[in-house]
């Protein structure tokens, strides 16, 4: 019977904390990272001033857990991707795809992640939050060309892949540049086609993946 009020409470806690982390995704995709003070996140989550602080450490802590959720979404996504896939060049295509989600490539969503990448740049903490997305592209592009291309050329083409996807957000967090959807996944389609060469592109397409 003791231990019924603590585990009330643990269940309380994992709510609030993710009411406050989903609070801190609509104000960060709406305001950046700017906009992401204590005092809006309580109030976009219906919940008291000051409570934040009872669940998290500081306003930082919650950035942290809700670039960690977008990471995890971003990585069931191309996860799930990539097990439809029936050859290597499928593969790399389902990356492409998980990087560019429909229904979040927009001009708000990408300000937003820009302004945390102009941060990461000066902010050692920032910058550690993005360094697991790099290590989660690089594995996956490695994974699909290591049976074709030594290191150097893998990290060489993964420079320029990530390089690109960087790029094709950050020009569509202008609100003064088109971008569409299609036309991004394409140039890093033409990139990897043009990159990797003829012969390579045809061996991807006639292995199948691995589990397929």
């Amino acid at each position: 019977m003791q231990q019924k009020p603590k585990k009330q409470r643990t269940r309380i806690e994992d709510v609030r904390r993710v009411e406050l982390i989903d609070a801190a995704h609509r104000i960060f995709l709406k305001e950046g990272l700017r906009g992401l003070t204590s005092a809006k996140i309580c109030a976009e989550a219906g919940l008291s001033q000051g409570i934040l602080t009872y669940y998290f450490k500081d306003k930082e802590e919650v950035l942290f857990e809700m670039v960690r959720m977008n990471n995890r979404i971003l990585a069931n996504e191309i996860v799930g991707n990539l097990r439809r896939s029936r050859c290597g060049w499928e593969r790399l295509i389902a990356l492409i795809d998980g990087n560019f989600p429909a229904q979040r490539f927009d001009q708000p969503t990408a300000s937003a992640w820009i302004s945390l990448y102009s941060e990461a740049s000066h902010n050692e903490r920032y910058a550690r939050l993005l360094r697991p997305y790099y290590r989660r592209l690089k594995s996956n592009v490695s994974d699909i060309l290591k049976p074709y291309l030594g290191p150097t050329e893998i990290d060489h083409f993964v420079r320029g892949f990530a390089a690109l996807i960087d790029g094709l957000w950050l020009r569509r967090g202008h609100a003064d540049i088109d971008l569409p959807l299609e036309e991004a996944k394409s140039i890093l389609i033409d990139y990897a086609r043009n990159t990797l060469g003829p012969e390579l592109v045809r061996q991807l397409n006639s292995v199948r993946a691995p589990g397929v």
